[in-house]
């Protein structure tokens, strides 16, 4: 695609700068598939370059080392030892010798069973009025792989001991000091105290962020449900079998693949609504605040953030009952002598109203963060802009909407893969309902989300294999918008705009 001047874009009329703006839109979609393809390309190459480098540095240094890094080669920590780096020395042995007994007496046997997930084995059953436990599916899996990631911990920690032996034997040809372990008691709290913090919070995020990750992606290729529940009864991998029931059309009530595509369009639906609605009423009254002349500024924005210190289920559950057939709404129309209105038994209703009360509650963070964002754009430009007899939508759309829209880029993009995630306000306000009987058993109703759609697979129908495939589904759209998203809005490509 052709691009064109600033002074030729401006030239053109309304329309024909609106179809100019969606064929760059359009173009920039192929063009940042064949942009990350390149990407991945390079990576991979890259990847093997550096593999082979390693493993080319590693026979090196094994064959040109001493016998201190050679013998660190099977026992971790002897050339420190050596060294007389006491404290290196006992971590890194110390650790291969929990590794080893790790693997001997536990790891080895859940590694050995991972391939069947113990589903040929014997489950609990009772001999003779005697419990006898079997293999359990559920323990297999999760310990097999705490198992993966302790044998890649052990592999980088090896990898760690070879490369300081590296190190320190080239300081000793060059007859420099080679740290003691006062000197490593010293750069743990001083040069290397950055390391020291990030430990823990690294350690954690592997243990409660990646491994339930990797469990979850794994289930999905599992048989694993209710009727399928450790220990009585094991689960084993079925393959693709569970991504076939999702996307694959069946008739009857287990329809799964028709219910994803109404779910997944009804939450992309949301999430624009939820998002937008927020920003631009956000926006709007921060504006109104800031406006001169409009007095108590400090009052009516207390007046917004008190909804903030509220707790948010609090004030969704009060809300929700608001809203019932018997509540004050309902009971305050029929006293005007109008007709109760079914809000959360009508689906288009339950829609309109969730949306209408996420505005309530969004607003006032929108207007936090753009009220000081108004107050940073250069008060020349509206000087410049009455001066050249600019109208207040012009001023609007011209200078105050291209400056938040940069700012507040990359919190618009969060705010809508957040709104596709919003489990609170759905499951709090309507627990999904109305029940849509076309929508697969396992679906609550018109107002799901694909997250309240999995919360009630794992939860009330014990589906956690499907559950899974959603979980992963979810993951895939929301990493496909934010890329593409992410790639095309003014905060990634016109910073030089708005210096």
């Amino acid at each position: 695609m052709t691009e064109i001047t600033g002074l030729d874009y401006l030239k053109l009329t309304k329309w024909q700068r609106f179809v100019y703006n969606l064929k760059h839109f359009l173009f920039k979609i192929p063009l940042f598939f064949k942009n990350l393809g390149i990407k991945i390309y390079k990576l991979i190459i890259n990847l093997g370059k550096g593999i082979y480098n390693y493993f080319k540095t590693l026979i090196l240094t094994f064959i040109h080392g001493d016998w201190k890094t050679k013998v660190s080669f099977l026992i971790m920590g002897f050339g420190s030892f050596a060294r007389k780096q006491i404290l290196r020395g006992i971590l890194f042995l110390g650790f291969e010798i929990a590794f080893i007994l790790y693997m001997i007496f536990y790891g080895g046997y859940y590694l050995g069973k991972l391939n069947s997930l113990g589903y040929y084995y014997e489950a609990t059953q009772t001999i003779d009025g005697v419990v006898v436990y079997g293999v359990n599916s559920f323990d297999v899996l999760l310990f097999g792989i705490m198992s993966i990631f302790f044998i890649l911990a052990f592999l980088w920690t090896w990898n760690l001991n070879i490369k300081q032996n590296r190190i320190n034997e080239q300081i000793e040809k060059d007859n420099r000091h080679i740290a003691t372990t006062k000197d490593d008691l010293r750069a743990i709290v001083d040069k290397e105290f950055h390391k020291t913090l990030l430990s823990l919070p690294t350690l954690g995020i592997i243990v409660f962020t990646l491994l339930p990750i990797f469990f979850m992606i794994l289930v999905a290729f599992t048989s694993y449900d209710k009727n399928n529940m450790p220990p009585n009864n094991l689960f084993g991998w079925v393959g693709t079998d569970n991504f076939k029931q999702l996307f694959m059309w069946s008739a009857g009530s287990n329809n799964f693949s028709s219910t994803f595509g109404a779910i997944l369009i009804w939450t992309l639906i949301w999430a624009f609504f939820a998002t937008f609605s927020n920003y631009f009423i956000g926006m709007m009254i921060a504006m109104l605040i800031n406006k001169k002349g409009i007095k108590l500024k400090k009052l009516w924005r207390t007046v917004l953030v008190l909804s903030i210190a509220i707790p948010q289920f609090i004030s969704l559950l009060y809300v929700g009952q608001m809203f019932q057939p018997d509540g004050i709404i309902n009971n305050f129309i029929t006293n005007l002598g109008g007709k109760a209105i079914d809000f959360w038994g009508n689906p288009t209703i339950a829609r309109i109203t969730v949306i209408v009360i996420n505005i309530w509650i969004g607003i006032p963070y929108v207007m936090l963060i753009t009220t000081g964002i108004l107050m940073n754009i250069p008060a020349d430009l509206y000087e410049s802009a009455n001066i050249d007899g600019a109208s207040p939508w012009q001023q609007y759309s011209k200078i105050t909407l291209p400056y938040m829209l940069f700012v507040t880029g990359p919190y618009l993009l969060t705010s809508f893969t957040g709104n596709m995630n919003n489990f609170n306000v759905i499951y709090l306000l309507t627990g999904g309902g109305p029940k849509n009987n076309q929508l697969a058993a396992s679906a609550n109703g018109d107002t799901d989300l694909l997250i309240t759609w999995l919360f009630n697979l794992a939860i009330s129908n014990q589906d956690y294999k499907l559950a899974a495939v959603i979980g992963i589904m979810v993951f895939i759209v929301v990493a496909l918008i934010s890329l593409i998203v992410y790639n095309l809005i003014p905060s990634t490509r016109n910073e030089e705009e708005f210096q």
